[in-house]
């Protein structure tokens, strides 16, 4: 998901129809181990998959990753909803 460009959380909520809190959660986890960087973008924080992996496992685990997830009919339909999904409208939502 995260490859199709940065997100942030209340994005990423929306798409896997999960808990903020949980969604926030995962991101720390894999900032931590350095597979996720973030940046502000105004009132929010953008994740996107790490530009440069700090180690040759981190590399492989997101080739394999990659890989492994390249024909999911999930992440495919993930992806799909990625591309219309809007921060502010999500916002403006709640």
């Amino acid at each position: 998901m995260l490859e199709a460009r940065p997100l942030c959380v209340c994005e990423i909520q929306h798409v896997l129809k999960g808990s903020q809190p949980n969604v926030s959660h995962h991101l720390k986890t894999l900032a931590d181990a350095g597979l996720v960087d973030s940046k502000r973008d105004g009132l929010w924080i953008a994740y996107r998959i790490a530009d440069a992996p700090e180690t040759p496992m981190h590399a492989a685990s997101l080739a394999l990753l990659r890989r492994s997830l390249k024909n999911d009919e999930r992440v495919k339909k993930d992806r799909a909803i990625v591309k219309s999904v809007n921060r502010i409208e999500i916002a403006l939502r709640k």
